[in-house]
Parts: C-alpha cells; structure tokens; sequence
C-alpha cells in the first residue's frame, strides 16, 4: 500500500521521495541506475495541469513544460497519455516547438491517437460509429434525467463526455446519469468511464493501461514511472503492476486527489497534485544530471 503523506514537500532540488513500497523502490532504482531505458508516463488533467471546472480552460502547470524539457533528454522517453485528443492536450500544454521535448510523445483519445514531438506528426484512426449516435440522443436523455441544469457535453472526437461538476449538486447529478448514460452507451457498443464529476462514453478496448503497455514494449523500456489522479489512470497502474512481474521495474505516483482513494492506496509515492509531480520532476532532473 503506497504512503497517504506528500513525500515530495521538501524544496530543496534533489529531494527525491522514498517509495512507500519495495516494488516502487526497485522502479526508482531502476530509472535512476539506466535512465535512457526509461519511460516517464503522465496523465494530463490533474497531473501536469490543475483541475477546473471547464476543461477548455485547462493548462499546464506554468512549471510543467520546463521541467519536462529539462528531464526529457536524460531519459528514453516521455510520454503524456491522456484522454483528451493528442491536439487538444497539446495545444492546452503548449508542448509543440519547445527545445528539450523532442522525445515527447502525446497519446491522445486512451492511445488512439498520437503526437509526435520531434516530427509534429499526428497519427489518428476514424472514430467509432456508436459516439455519433450517443451524441445525437445525449441532449434528449439528459434532459428526461432531470439532471440537466449545470451538466454539460464535451466533444472529444473519439469519445463524448457528460461533466456534472457545474450541476447545483454535483454528485447526485452524476448518480442520476450514470445507469442512464451506461444504457446509451451499451445500445450503441461503447463502455462509460467515470472519472471526477465526469462520465466518459468511449469505444471499449482504449484505455491507458494499454496504450502504455503498448508504448514500453515498442521503446523495450527496462524502467516505467506513471503518475496520474483519477480513475482512468487505474488501468495503468495494473499495467505497471503487470509489468513489474514480468520483470519490468516501475513506479507509481498518484498526482494528490482524495477524490479518488484508491489510487492513492495504489501508489509507491503520492504529491500534492501538479506542484508536486512538477517538483517531482525536477528532482530526478537533479539526480540525473
């Protein structure tokens, strides 16, 4: 079980946390003792950028982007996996054109999607017939839920997404919708993701645990680090875990949310949210150097 305290308070630049588990500290030793063999995975809402109520207005942590660029080339890779398309996650974390980030790669839409930093290539497959459909019937059924006021649609190309952060009683709104909305998106052969205030109609088959299994084999990555903060990061934790018993080290960060307790149990290290992955960040930058 991973620790419940911030082990990242201290500022001094080469802090670095002790993982709660021995699992978590055979994966730091890991990244540390071969860092070009390693993948730094993470999440982007709540991890690189603070969670608000409107995800459009989402933006990385003004610290993220350069303690990115400073740790990137002293790894294998870096990879934002993100279920926000690969050029909405880009442009809301201002990664394209930055010196440093050419081994940045975005896997958009759960890794349906792809950015490539060093070529600016955006690699992305057609969308599931069963998102048009949900689309079209989604005003209609929230409106017959009684859960309407203050929940809102967010097109996500390959996914479309029902926030009920903004409703006058976020939570019972997001009870109200979920059997409605897992109905809509079984008619229709998708899955729902629940995640903060946020309900994720999506084809089944995409999540991050895959794409991330899927990029540490393509790399052949001997050490992974995942940080994330909600519950669409949880597959990639098992992912992590998985690949631990096949003899892969990795680490486990929960990016602070006590929205989401399970992820923190999970975790070989939690943060206090984006400051902390971003000190994070540039502790192992420091002991990389």
């Amino acid at each position: 079980m991973g620790s419940h305290q911030d082990s990242t308070r201290d500022d001094s630049p080469d802090h670095l946390p002790t993982p709660a588990t021995a699992a978590g500290r055979e994966g730091l030793d890991a990244l540390l003792a071969a860092p070009g063999r390693a993948v730094i995975a993470l999440d982007f809402d709540g991890t690189l950028a603070p969670i608000v109520a409107d995800p459009d207005r989402a933006r990385a942590h003004p610290d993220a982007v350069p303690a990115l660029a400073a740790l990137a080339p002293k790894v294998g890779s870096v990879a934002v996996i993100t279920g926000r398309p690969a050029e909405v996650a880009v442009h809301h974390g201002g990664f394209a054109d930055v010196p440093g980030l050419d081994h940045l790669v975005v896997l958009g839409h759960y890794g349906a999607e792809r950015w490539d930093a060093a070529t600016g290539a955006l690699t992305t497959p057609e969308p599931h017939p069963g998102v048009a459909a949900v689309r079209a019937e989604l005003p209609g059924l929230l409106e017959r839920s009684g859960a309407g006021q203050g929940t809102w649609i967010e097109e996500k190309g390959h996914a479309v997404a029902v926030h009920t952060r903004r409703a006058p009683d976020p939570q019972a709104a997001f009870d109200t919708l979920r059997a409605p909305l897992a109905d809509l998106a079984t008619r229709h052969g998708l899955i729902v993701e629940p995640g903060r205030m946020v309900l994720e109609l999506r084809p089944p088959g995409m999540d991050k645990g895959a794409a991330l299994r899927e990029y540490v084999r393509e790399l052949d990555a001997r050490a992974v680090l995942y940080a994330g903060d909600d519950l669409g990061d949880l597959p990639a934790f098992t992912a992590v875990d998985t690949l631990r018993t096949e003899g892969t080290p990795g680490l486990l960060v929960c990016s602070g949310s006590d929205e989401v307790p399970d992820l923190r149990k999970r975790a070989d290290v939690v943060v206090d949210g984006p400051p902390g992955v971003v000190r994070l960040l540039r502790s192992l930058t420091t002991r990389l150097a």
